[in-house]
């Protein structure tokens, strides 16, 4: 997803989004420990994408406080 459209998201839209990302990366480890991964790039995106997430969420929150 690019990040301009994580920028319009709503605080609560984007830990949904973190929630379902966290559920799908703890699936494709589960995946990779059995040896039936099909796509190991996925598991790459996904941890980015959390990443881009939590930061975006942190941006908010610190902006509500300043």
């Amino acid at each position: 997803m690019p990040k301009s459209d994580l920028k319009t998201k709503t605080t609560d839209e984007l830990e949904t989004l973190l929630a379902n990302y966290k559920k799908e990366g703890m699936n494709l480890r589960f995946q990779k420990s059995m040896g039936q991964l099909e796509k190991p790039s996925r598991i790459r995106f996904v941890r980015r994408e959390i990443a881009k997430i939590k930061t975006l969420i942190n941006i908010k929150e610190n902006s509500k406080n300043a």
